[in-house]
């Protein structure tokens, strides 16, 4: 099977990608950017676990020495959670990140685009970008939602990340076409909480019926991608007024310190991470691991 010579694909994925086997792509900012160490790590490590246990096959996504990497080592990975020059690595980066053969974690509309380049077609994340807070001032709005409208790849997420507007989010993702579902739940998960106050297109309750959908719409030469969310299971989730007052002082503090572009996301993430004494941090890990086993089970079904 001849691949696009950028890539270097993991020689488990190569077999899957060869035998038609179900993969689930993963992205690795939140290896880099995300989360603390040791905590990215073990993350990264458990999430491919998860994959593998639920039957698929993980190729976490990201670019070595300008290499476009479809399927990470461990070593690879300690690379990624622990040089802090590693880049992060979006859409308009990844030429440049290519051509100077430079090493950076990619984000959701840079994972979409490797992932599709590999012919994967399900990708599991904790949540996508979006609308910031603000942006009718700031224009700062995530490439994450444009990559949605034209790369065929369906992204498993806990809704869009807390920090964000979601309201204007769902307003754009409408005008681009993206269908947004809800996997058994009508409302839009709010990342760390399920309750938003925002509904989703369409509940459906079966990952077999997700599949379906994909195969539909691109059948239908339809492009663009799908928005599965996933609420973060009911156990560890955090209330959304005390997580909405969280993210309202971080973002005091991030305007303080004249944070913006793309440091905004992480700067928040850990400003909430120690507003909440850590709260965020498990909540961030178990509801990846949710949507790493809903990606697993879509992607199986892709392949009937």
């Amino acid at each position: 099977m001849k691949l696009n010579s950028y890539l270097d694909v993991h020689p488990d994925v190569e077999n899957a990608l060869n035998r038609k086997l179900p993969i689930v792509a993963l992205e690795s900012t939140i290896i880099s950017h995300g989360m603390p160490y040791p905590e990215n790590i073990e993350t990264a490590l458990m999430v491919e676990d998860t994959v593998r246990a639920n039957k698929a096959i993980p190729a976490t996504i990201a670019i070595i020495n300008g290499r476009l990497k479809v399927g990470l080592t461990n070593k690879e990975i300690e690379l990624l959670a622990t040089n802090d020059e590693v880049r992060k690595i979006s859409r308009r980066d990844l030429a440049i990140a290519v051509s100077q053969k430079l090493s950076g974690s990619t984000t959701v509309a840079s994972t979409m685009i490797i992932a599709n380049l590999a012919k994967i077609a399900v990708f599991a994340t904790g949540g996508i970008g979006g609308v910031h807070r603000g942006a009718e001032k700031t224009f700062d709005i995530s490439a994450d939602l444009e990559e949605l409208s034209r790369t065929n790849v369906c992204v498993v997420c806990a809704g869009a990340k807390a920090i964000l507007d979601i309201g204007l989010t769902l307003e754009y993702l409408e005008t681009k076409g993206v269908p947004i579902i809800g996997y058994k739940t009508s409302e839009l998960p709010a990342f760390y909480s399920s309750k938003s106050g925002f509904n989703v297109d369409y509940r459906i309750d079966s990952a077999f019926d997700i599949a379906k959908i994909l195969q539909t719409k691109w059948g239908l030469s339809i492009e663009g991608g799908v928005l599965v969310t996933n609420p973060i299971p009911e156990t560890f989730e955090l209330e959304f007024v005390m997580m909405n007052e969280a993210i309202n002082e971080a973002i005091i503090e991030a305007d303080k310190e004249k944070i913006t572009g793309k440091e905004i996301t992480p700067y928040l993430l850990s400003k909430v991470n120690e507003i909440t004494q850590g709260k965020s941090l498990v909540a961030n890990i178990k509801l990846i691991q949710n949507n790493a086993a809903l990606a697993a089970k879509i992607a199986i079904h892709y392949f009937e």
